[in-house]
C-alpha cells in the first residue's frame, strides 16, 4: 500500500502511519530498529531496494531522507515536506517513509526525522554515497548509535578511509569493511589449521578498492609483519598471500565467485566467497549496534600508510615501521576472526554462503587481548617481524 502526503508534517505522517497500520490489521508494530537512509533523488531507488531486503531479517521502519534543496534562490526560500507511505508485504518486513525535503527544510531533516523515529529502539544512519567527513558529528548521525558510510562510493576511496580515521567515533563503520568479513573468517581458519611462524603477506586487489587497503592495514596489525599491497585487475580482492616457515598459504579468488585456499601439506580446496549484495552488507551491520573496536584499531593503524596511486607506475609503498606488537599477531588476527568463522558457518546453514556475519566484529574487539594471553611463545617470531610495507593503491 503507497500513500502520497504533500505539504505535510511529521505529525500527520506519525497519524496517518497509525491510521493505515490498523487498516491492515496489524496494530503492533514488531519493529527492531529505525534504519535512516540519507540519500539523493537519483540514488535511493538502489539504497531503499537494499534496506527493504535487509529488513527481512531486521524488521524495520525505514526513513529515507531526500534534500532537494532548489537551484534558484525563490526555490531555496521556500520550505516543503512531502512523503510517500510504503506498508505492506511488498516492502518488506515494516514500513518505509520517503521523505522529500523543499528548500531550506532541507537544512533541517534531523528536526522532521525525530518525531518519526520509533520509541525506544536503536537508530542506524546510513549514506550509501556521499558521507559528512564527520558522520558522528552530523546532527543526523547524532541520533544514531551506528553510522554507515561506504568509502567505495566515493570519488577518493582512500582519502576517505583516511578522513573515517581522523574523524572516527565509537559506532561509525564502513562496508569496505563489511566486504572483507569473509576474507579474514577464511584467513584466520587457515592460520588455526597451518601453525607456522608467519614472516609477510600480500594483498593484491583492483586499484581504488578501499576493501584491499583495509585488509593488508588488518593484517599488518594483527600479525605486525610487512604487507604489500599489489594491483590486480580484479574483481575486487582477488588473492592473499601469506609467507610462512612451512610455505605459503594463498587464498586466491580471480572470478569474484569460487576461491581455491592452498595451505602448505594439505591439498587444495576450493571454498565460497562470492562478493555479495548491498543487502546483504546491510543485514550484517544490523546484527551488532555495538562499537566495532576491530574496524578502528586497522582503519587507524594504517591511515598514515596509505599512499596515492599512480596507474601509471605501479610499485610498493616505502617501508614504515608499525608499533610494537601487542603480544602474538598471528594469534589476534585468528581471535579476531573467530567470531566470523562461526557467523559463516550460520549463514551458510540459512542459503548464504559468504555471509561473514557480526560474529567477526563481535570477536575482533578481542583479538587483541586474546593474543596477549597465550600466544608469545608460539609467536615470538611474530612479535618481531620487521617493519610493514605500506599499502599502496598501486
Amino acid at each position: 500500500m503507497n500513500i502520497d502526503l504533500t505539504d505535510t508534517t511529521s505529525s500527520r505522517i506519525n497519524t496517518e502511519l497509525v491510521k493505515t497500520r490498523r487498516a491492515l490489521g496489524s496494530p503492533a508494530t514488531g519493529m527492531v530498529l529505525t534504519l535512516v537512509i540519507v540519500t539523493d533523488e537519483g540514488n535511493h531507488y538502489d539504497a531503499l531496494r537494499a534496506a527493504s531486503g535487509a529488513s527481512k531479517e531486521h524488521p524495520s521502519r525505514i526513513l529515507v531522507v531526500v534534500r532537494r534543496p532548489g537551484r534558484s534562490p525563490r526555490d531555496r526560500a521556500q520550505h516543503r515536506l512531502d512523503a510517500e507511505l510504503r506498508m505492506g508485504s511488498d516492502v518488506g518486513a515494516g514500513e518505509t517513509v520517503i521523505l522529500r525535503l523543499h528548500g531550506e527544510l532541507s537544512s533541517h531533516a534531523h528536526s522532521v526525522v525525530l518525531p518519526l523515529l520509533l520509541p525506544d529502539a536503536p537508530v542506524v544512519v546510513w549514506w550509501p554515497d556521499d558521507a559528512p567527513d564527520h558522520p558522528a558529528e552530523d546532527p543526523l548521525g547524532r541520533l544514531g548509535q551506528r553510522r554507515i558510510t561506504d568509502a567505495r562510493a566515493t570519488e577518493d576511496p582512500v582519502g576517505a578511509l583516511g578522513r573515517r580515521a581522523e574523524t572516527y567515533a565509537p559506532g561509525d563503520t564502513d562496508l569496505s569493511w563489511t566486504r572483507i568479513t569473509p576474507w579474514r573468517s577464511m584467513l584466520a581458519a587457515s592460520l588455526d589449521q597451518k601453525h607456522s611462524t608467519l614472516h609477510s603477506a600480500v594483498v593484491e586487489g583492483e586499484e581504488y578498492n578501499p576493501s584491499s587497503e583495509l585488509l593488508a592495514l588488518w593484517l599488518a596489525e594483527r600479525l605486525r609483519i610487512p604487507v604489500e599491497r599489489r594491483v590486480s585487475e580484479g574483481p575486487g580482492i582477488t588473492a592473499v598471500r601469506l609467507e610462512t616457515a612451512d610455505g605459503q598459504v594463498c587464498l586466491d579468488r580471480p572470478d569474484g565467485t569460487l576461491a581455491e585456499l592452498a595451505v602448505p601439506g594439505q591439498p587444495d580446496r576450493h571454498v565460497a566467497l562470492q562478493r555479495r549484495s548491498t543487502a546483504e552488507l546491510i543485514a550484517e551491520e544490523l546484527r551488532r549496534l555495538d562499537p566495532d573496536e576491530a574496524y578502528a584499531e586497522a582503519v587507524r593503524f594504517g591511515v598514515d600508510k596509505l599512499a596515492q596511486p599512480d596507474p601509471q607506475h605501479p610499485t610498493p609503498a616505502a617501508s614504515a615501521t608499525p608499533a610494537p606488537a601487542k603480544g602474538g599477531g598471528a594469534a589476534g588476527a585468528k581471535a579476531d576472526a573467530k567470531g566470523a568463522s562461526a557467523e559463516e558457518s550460520g549463514a551458510a546453514d540459512s542459503g548464504t554462503a559468504d555471509s561473514g556475519g557480526a560474529g567477526a566484529k563481535k570477536a575482533s574487539g578481542k583479538g587483541g587481548s586474546a593474543s596477549s594471553e597465550g600466544t608469545g611463545r608460539s609467536r615470538g617470531a611474530a612479535k618481531g617481524a620487521s617493519a610493514g610495507k605500506k599499502a599502496t593503491r598501486s
